[in-house]
């Protein structure tokens, strides 16, 4: 009987991650679009030869932010780190009491939403970079001010 519970536990870890996965960029693309700043989402971008190499070297969703380079930094820190509050419904159903270590499924679930709840690298740069990027948005759309004035 343990095996048919380690292997239901697994395949919930993964259908956990996968959909944490893409509800990791949706929330970029959340709060993007609240803040009014033009993006654009792409699923498996980069395809690799081969089943196995799509699923463990590529990314399965990604957003593009595309910012004109006269938003507040702070809005594109704000998507950068959104995926944090993914973390709220495991941390408020374990406070509750729902979510504990008898039930295994739940808590590899649990566990996969979790991993999927953290920022990024990718994400950490941008938040603390947000003004290299619209530096260098406003050159590329040539809305740069003059330093001299």
């Amino acid at each position: 009987m343990i095996g048919s519970d380690v292997v239901v536990a697994g395949s919930a870890l993964a259908i956990a991650v996968a959909v944490g996965l893409v509800a990791h960029e949706w929330s970029h693309a959340a709060v993007l679009r609240l803040v009014r700043v033009e993006y654009a989402v792409s699923y498996f971008p980069g395809r690799a030869d081969g089943l196995v190499a799509l699923v463990t070297t590529r990314p399965w969703a990604a957003v593009h932010p595309r910012p004109t380079g006269t938003e507040p930094p702070w809005a594109l820190r704000l998507a950068a780190l959104a995926p944090a509050l993914l973390a709220v419904p495991v941390f408020g159903l374990g406070l509750s009491g729902h979510l504990t270590t008898e039930t295994p499924v739940v808590a590899a679930a649990a566990i996969g939403w979790l991993a999927c709840a953290l920022p990024s690298p990718q994400d950490f740069s941008v938040a603390f970079h947000a003004g290299r990027l619209l530096e260098r948005s406003r050159e590329r759309t040539g809305t740069a001010h003059s330093r001299a004035d």
